[in-house]
């Protein structure tokens, strides 16, 4: 039984948590050492560039097959072909950071009108709620 589920290989999908790509994905393309790797984003805007894997996360996604040092062109087509990107967009992790990015986003008057909306729906669930526990007594 294996104590580790992501493992740093070649065609492991990984979320930049640092720097200016902060946010994004790419793929690992090669590995230059136990600290760093080249990875490349030909489909979401991330040049290929060596990174240290304490700025990034490893995903659970992997493009098997993938060569070494894989131009940017032909991955970019590995990529597309594997649909990595509607893959991760999918996954739990990719909405939640998706939700919390809108959240940010919003207005004081935005967060007010959500609140209200919040309410609303707590007060119709409460009465249904309460409608059901009067019927079994």
């Amino acid at each position: 039984q294996k104590s580790f589920k992501r493992l740093v290989e070649v065609g492991r999908v990984v979320l930049i948590t640092h720097g200016a790509d902060a946010g994004k994905i790419a793929t690992i393309v090669d590995i230059v050492d136990h600290n760093r790797a080249i990875i490349d984003g030909p489909t979401t805007g991330v040049s290929r560039q060596v990174i240290a894997y304490k700025n990034t996360v490893l995903t659970d996604i992997v493009v098997k097959r993938l060569p070494r040092t894989i131009g940017s062109k032909a991955l970019a087509k590995f990529l597309e072909k594997e649909q990595v990107v509607e893959a991760w967009q999918k996954t739990a992790w990719a909405k939640k950071l998706d939700a919390r990015k809108r959240r940010s986003n919003l207005s004081d008057f935005d967060r007010f009108k959500l609140m209200r909306l919040k309410k609303q729906q707590r007060n119709v669930v409460d009465r249904q709620v309460a409608l059901l526990r009067k019927e079994r007594a």
